[in-house]
C-alpha cells in the first residue's frame, strides 16, 4: 500500500449521478466522504435524458436544485404511432411544478447534470475524490469497512477505511460481485441501439417529445433531448449484424427516414442491452448497494437515474442518523425493505410500457392497434409508495411521497427542513402534545410547522404528518395522542448498535 489509508464516514465506490448525488447529500449532513471511481474523468456523453420532480426535489436537498433548473428542457409529450403512423397513444405530460414543487417531466444532458454535481461535492473539504481506481475487493469488521484499490496510473495501491461503503458503480457492479448478490431478472432482455446526434441544421421532420413508433418489423424510440440534441433507441430484431449494427454507414441508414448526415453529427451510437432486474440482496453488513448496482429497469419511462437518486435520499439520511449515533445500525435492514417494492412498481411499468412499443408479430400488432383505437388508453405517471418498512404500523398516506407546499413566508418546505425530519401542523393540534414527544423533536432536530399546508392536510383529510428527511410520510395524524405516538418511532430513541 501506499500512503496512509483514507479515513471517512462513508465510501463511496462509483462517481456517477447516483454516487455523486449521495457525496452531496453526506456533505449536507456533515459527514466525511471518499469516492472511488475507475475511469480518470466524467464520461462526456449522452446517457440518462430525463429527471422527475422527485429527483429534483433531493438534489434541492443537495443544494443543487436551482442550478440544474437552468439546464432542463421541457418533456411535453409521449405518443404512440403505428407503422402507418396513425396515433394510437396520446400521453401528454404537465409542463408546469407538480406537488414536488418542481415540474415531473424534464429533460436534461447528463454531462451537464455531472459537472454540477461534483462541483457540489467539491464545497465539501473533507471529501475525497480518488479518480483512475480500481476497486480491488472489500473487507468488513464490526466496526469498519475497507476498501482497497489500484491506481490505473502507476499500479500503485491503497485503502479507504470507513463506517459503510456503497455500491454506486452501476449495471456491471463490482461491489454486487463481493457482496455474493445475483440478479433476478424481471422479463426478457433485449438489445437497442442507441444514437445520439447533435443537430447541425433545422429538421423539420423530428416531432417534438417522445415517439414510440410501435413498428413490429422494428420498433423505434425518437426522443427530443436538451440543447439541439435528439435520440433514437432502435430495436435489434433477429438477423441484425450485432458488430456492425453501431456503425456510422448503418446508423445513416437506419435515421434516413428523419435526417441526413448534413443536418447532424452523431454524438454516440452504441447497442446496449436494456434489462429489468432486481438484485437479491442490496445489504451485508456494512456494505450497500444504489443505483443500477441494486435495480435495472428498461428506459421507457424514463426512470432509471430517478430511481437511484431515490436510493441515495433513501440512504443519506439513515446513514447521517447511524453515524452520528442518534440510529442503530438495524435502521439499514428498512432501505432495502421500502426500496425494492418501490422500485420494482416503476420497472413493471416500464415493461408494460416497452410491451406496447415491442410486439414483433404483425397479426398480433394489429390487434394492438384496432383495440388501443377502440379503446384508448389513458397513460399517467405512477407514485408507488414504498415497500413495508419505518412506517409499516401506520395506515396510508404513510410510505407515500409528501408533497411540498409553499409555507406562508413564500419558502417551500423543504428549503427550511433541510435533511430534518418534518411536523407538518393545523393550528391547535400541537396543543396537547406531551413535553416528552417535544424533548424527542428537540433532541433529533425535527422542523416543527404549526399553521402551515392546511390546504394538503385538507386533501388528505388529516391533521398532521410527519415526514422522513427523504419527504416520504412516515404517519398521518388526527389527534395529538397519534403525534406523541408516530413521533416516538423517530429512530432517535434506539442508540448503542451504531
Amino acid at each position: 500500500m501506499s500512503g496512509p489509508a483514507v479515513q471517512v464516514d462513508i465510501a463511496i465506490i462509483g462517481y456517477g449521478p447516483v454516487g455523486a448525488t449521495l457525496a452531496n447529500l453526506l456533505g449536507v449532513a456533515g459527514l466525511s466522504v471518499a469516492i472511488i471511481e475507475r475511469h480518470p474523468d466524467a464520461y462526456g456523453m449522452p446517457r440518462a435524458t430525463h429527471i422527475d420532480g422527485e429527483a429534483m426535489r433531493v438534489l434541492q436537498t443537495a443544494g443543487l436544485a436551482e442550478e440544474v433548473a437552468q439546464t432542463l428542457g421541457l418533456h411535453p409529450r409521449m405518443q404512440f404511432i403505428n407503422a402507418q403512423g396513425g396515433l394510437l397513444l396520446d400521453w401528454v405530460r404537465p409542463t408546469e411544478p407538480g406537488p414536488n414543487g418542481w415540474r415531473d417531466n424534464n429533460r436534461f444532458h447528463q454531462p451537464q447534470l455531472e459537472q454540477i454535481l461534483r462541483r457540489g461535492v467539491a464545497r465539501f473539504p473533507r471529501h475525497v475524490v480518488l479518480s483512475g481506481c480500481e476497486l480491488d475487493d472489500i473487507a468488513e469488521d464490526a466496526n469498519c469497512a475497507v476498501a482497497r484499490y489500484t491506481r490505473a496510473a502507476d499500479g500503485s495501491s491503497g485503502e479507504v477505511h470507513a463506517r459503510y461503503i456503497i455500491g454506486c458503480d452501476g449495471a456491471n457492479s463490482r461491489v454486487r460481485t463481493v457482496m455474493g448478490a445475483a440478479l433476478q431478472v424481471l422479463a426478457e432482455p433485449a438489445q437497442w441501439l442507441v444514437v445520439d446526434v447533435a443537430l447541425t441544421a433545422p429538421v423539420a421532420t423530428l416531432s417534438p417529445g417522445t415517439v414510440q413508433i410501435c413498428d413490429p418489423a422494428r420498433p423505434i424510440t425518437s426522443i427530443e433531448c436538451v440543447g439541439g440534441r435528439h435520440r433514437w433507441e432502435i430495436r435489434l430484431m433477429p438477423g441484425d449484424d450485432v458488430a456492425h449494427f453501431a456503425e456510422p454507414a448503418m446508423v445513416w441508414r437506419l435515421l434516413a427516414p428523419w435526417l441526413t448526415p448534413q443536418q447532424a453529427r452523431i454524438e454516440r451510437a452504441v447497442v446496449y442491452t436494456f434489462r429489468a432486474a432486481l438484485a437479491d440482496k442490496w445489504r451485508r453488513g456494512r456494505v450497500l448497494l444504489a443505483g443500477d448496482a441494486a435495480h435495472q429497469t428498461p428506459p421507457f419511462l424514463g426512470q432509471g437515474l430517478c430511481a437511484g437518486i431515490r436510493d441515495a435520499a433513501n440512504l443519506a439520511w439513515k446513514l447521517d442518523w447511524i453515524v452520528k449515533g442518534l440510529a442503530p445500525q438495524s435502521l439499514l435492514e428498512s432501505y432495502q425493505q421500502e426500496q425494492m417494492a418501490h422500485v420494482r412498481a416503476f420497472i413493471e411499468e416500464a415493461v408494460r410500457i416497452g410491451d406496447i412499443l415491442q410486439v414483433s408479430d404483425p397479426e398480433s400488432a394489429a390487434r394492438r392497434d384496432e383495440a388501443l383505437v377502440a379503446r384508448p388508453q389513458m397513460l399517467s405517471s405512477i407514485r408507488p409508495s414504498l415497500g413495508a418498512g419505518l412506517h409499516a404500523h401506520w395506515p396510508a398516506p404513510a410510505g407515500s411521497l409528501a408533497q411540498q407546499p409553499v409555507l406562508s413566508d413564500g419558502t417551500r418546505m423543504d428549503d427550511k427542513a433541510g435533511m430534518r425530519f418534518v411536523v407538518l401542523a393545523a393550528p391547535g393540534l400541537l396543543d396537547g402534545v406531551s413535553q416528552a414527544t417535544r424533548d424527542i423533536w428537540q433532541r433529533a432536530g425535527v422542523l416543527v410547522l404549526a399553521g402551515e399546508g392546511s390546504a394538503y392536510l385538507a386533501q388528505l383529510g388529516c391533521q398532521g404528518l410527519l415526514i422522513r428527511p427523504d419527504r416520504y410520510i412516515l404517519a398521518a395524524l388526527d389527534s395529538a395522542a397519534q403525534l406523541d405516538e408516530a413521533s416516538a418511532l423517530i429512530p432517535v430513541l434506539a442508540r448503542g448498535e451504531a
